[in-house]
């Protein structure tokens, strides 16, 4: 089976290049990605436990999905995509904002990524993948941020960082939560 390629991009979001998914983990290589948060009519987040055997962040908790584009991919058939693949739902995502962070991990890769950051509402349990998801639950999102303040270590780096930007935006932009 062939690794899966990550696709690189300059800070505005242009394509300059595919490589390998581990080898841009490895080299901090500034690539795309999205993040999938999923809301419930109580405006609780739907967070994953990644399965155990994930070579990075195994058993941490963190959004709903998030995950690479492929090539050729829009980042809303991207989240649409891997949703049900991890989560083994679909539901209409909007994107939000995107931005860029660095997030090294213990294991000398780090994540280095221009982050789509994409919303979606679903009420029902999901029909999660084993393979990629240990555990799920919903959380009210006041509850995510201090639980995050008290037990950082339970939960992935990037979710920290992604959450942090994501709580914001619904802050300074009125969403309802």
């Amino acid at each position: 089976m062939q690794e899966e390629k990550v696709i690189l991009v300059n800070e505005k979001d242009e394509q300059i290049g595919l490589m390998p998914k581990l080898e841009a983990h490895e080299k901090a290589i500034l690539h795309r990605a999205f993040s999938v948060f999923v809301l419930n009519s109580k405006n609780e987040i739907m967070l994953q436990q990644r399965a155990h055997h994930k070579y990075h962040s195994p058993l941490l908790w963190t959004n709903t999905c998030c995950s690479h584009q492929r090539n050729g991919e829009t980042n809303i058939k991207a989240g649409t995509r891997r949703l049900e693949e991890e989560m083994g739902f679909v539901t209409e995502l909007r994107e939000l904002f995107h931005f860029i962070y660095k997030a090294p991990f213990d294991n000398g890769l780090t994540e280095h990524e221009l982050d789509h950051v994409m919303i979606g509402y679903y009420n029902e349990e999901p029909k999660v993948n084993d393979d990629e998801v240990a555990s799920w639950k919903w959380m009210a999102i006041d509850d995510v941020k201090k639980d995050m303040q008290d037990k950082p270590e339970i939960y992935t780096v990037w979710f920290k960082i992604i959450f942090d930007e994501f709580y914001h935006f619904l802050e300074d932009h009125k969403i309802k939560f």
